[in-house]
């Protein structure tokens, strides 16, 4: 089975692809020829993997499944969540890391989750998968492997930030991996 994984992250794209079984073939937006940006233009995760699904299949035709994820920290009320990855108006992940510690010093209470919402969309139905995995937030960045604010997320049950970890390692904890394999279940049961 072949289908398109509707999102310009490289990083995204790499980390599913270790997840995938070998009768899936995971095509990029490249290979459609799909060189636009995608519209996020709501004020959820679940919608924004919603919007970047719809599009995709409705305008080239292809079955795709597409992704949207956040770092909602506690003490922050949820923030950057939806807003993650321009959470300091810029996308890069050194400055929205620092914004992040910036907000949190002098907080005790650190704690966090990733939250990462597939859709698939396949045969003209759509379908969302939810993957969550809790931790806390360190003081400062530990570890270079990973992306985004990988850095300074450590998951509950582990001593090393998602950035310390391996590829392999990190899929152990991962809300992406989790999230991944609900819709790769639905997949091999109904298609």
């Amino acid at each position: 089975m072949q289908i398109v994984f509707a999102t310009a992250n490289k990083n995204k794209i790499k980390e599913v692809k270790l997840m995938v079984p070998e009768t899936i073939q995971i095509r990029s937006l490249e290979d459609i020829g799909c060189f636009e940006e995608i519209p996020e233009t709501h004020f959820t995760i679940e919608e924004n993997s919603m919007q970047k699904a719809q599009y995709v299949f409705e305008k080239y035709g292809c079955n795709c499944f597409s992704e949207d994820s956040g770092l909602g920290v506690l003490a922050l009320n949820g923030e950057p969540g939806v807003f993650s990855a321009h959470y300091s108006g810029s996308r890069d992940a050194a400055e929205n890391i620092n914004l992040v510690l910036l907000n949190l010093r002098n907080v005790e209470d650190r704690r966090a989750e990733f939250k990462t919402v597939f859709t698939l969309a396949i045969e003209n139905s759509y379908n969302q998968f939810t993957g969550i995995v809790t931790g806390k937030i360190i003081e400062s960045a530990l570890g270079t492997n990973g992306f985004g604010y990988d850095p300074v997320f450590i998951p509950d049950g582990a001593a090393l930030t998602f950035a310390q970890m391996t590829a392999e390692e990190k899929t152990k904890f991962s809300h992406r991996a989790k999230a991944f394999k609900l819709l790769t279940e639905f997949l091999y049961k109904n298609f």
